[in-house]
C-alpha cells in the first residue's frame, strides 16, 4: 500500500453537503477523503459518493463511513470501521484485498488488537475534545498517541479535535495522517484552509 497522504480530510454531511465539500477539498489538493453521512439514508449516501466518485482525482482515495455495502456497490471505494460496524475481517473478505479499509480506535488495547487486524490504518481518537461525535469516547491526548503509535506498526490516522496550530505536534507524535473535519469545512474558503494545512504538515 502506497503511504497515506499527510491530511486526511472527511466530508460530512453535518457541515453541508458533502459533494460541494468534496469539490472544496479536492480543489485544495485533498487525496484521501472520508465521505461521512450519519444520518441519510443509505439511498442518499450512496448518490452522494457515486457522485464524488465521479469526479474525484485519479490519485485519490475515497472512503465512505461505517458502510461496506455502499463500499461494495460503488466498486471503488474503502470503507472506514467503528468498533460497533462489520468486523475487520468480515468487510476484508466482502471488499477484497485492494480497497483501502480504516478501524476506529479508543484506547491503547483496541489499537494494539487492530495491528493484528486486516486493516490498512489505524485511526486513533479522540486526540483531544471534539464535538462532531455526539457521545465522544475519553480524549487519548498526544502523549498516548505517541505510545501507539511506537507499539503498532499500521500507520495512525490521528483524529479528533486536531485544528491546524496541532498540526506539527500530532505528527511529531508518529501519526502518519491526521483526519479533519470541523476546521475544513467550518472555513469560509475550504481550498485554502487545505493548502494551509498541507504547508503546515510539510506536504504541500
Amino acid at each position: 500500500m502506497k503511504p497515506l497522504p499527510r491530511l486526511y480530510a472527511i466530508a460530512d454531511a453535518s457541515f453541508g453537503d458533502p459533494i460541494r465539500s468534496a469539490e472544496n477539498l479536492f480543489s485544495g489538493g485533498v487525496r484521501l477523503l472520508q465521505v461521512r453521512n450519519k444520518k441519510g439514508s443509505a439511498q442518499e449516501l450512496l448518490k452522494q459518493l457515486e457522485r464524488i466518485l465521479s469526479f474525484a482525482p485519479p490519485d485519490a482515495e475515497i472512503i465512505v463511513n461505517d458502510r461496506v455495502d455502499a463500499a461494495l456497490i460503488t466498486g471503488k471505494a474503502g470503507v472506514h470501521l467503528g468498533q460497533s460496524d462489520l468486523p475487520p475481517k468480515e468487510a476484508r473478505r466482502v471488499l477484497g484485498s485492494e480497497r483501502m479499509i480504516g478501524l476506529s480506535t479508543h484506547n491503547f488495547e483496541q489499537a494494539l488488537q487492530a495491528d493484528k487486524l486486516p486493516v490498512d490504518y489505524i485511526a486513533v481518537g479522540p486526540i483531544f475534545p471534539t464535538s462532531t461525535k455526539e457521545n465522544p469516547d475519553p480524549v487519548v491526548g498526544v502523549d498516548r498517541l505517541a505510545e501507539i503509535c511506537r507499539a503498532v506498526r499500521k500507520p495512525v490516522v490521528a483524529i479528533g479535535g486536531i485544528q491546524l496550530a496541532d498540526a506539527r505536534e500530532v505528527i511529531g507524535a508518529g501519526a502518519a495522517s491526521i483526519a479533519v473535519i470541523r476546521d475544513l469545512l467550518n472555513s469560509p474558503d475550504i481550498p485554502l484552509r487545505t493548502r494551509q494545512w498541507f504547508e503546515a504538515l510539510g506536504a504541500g
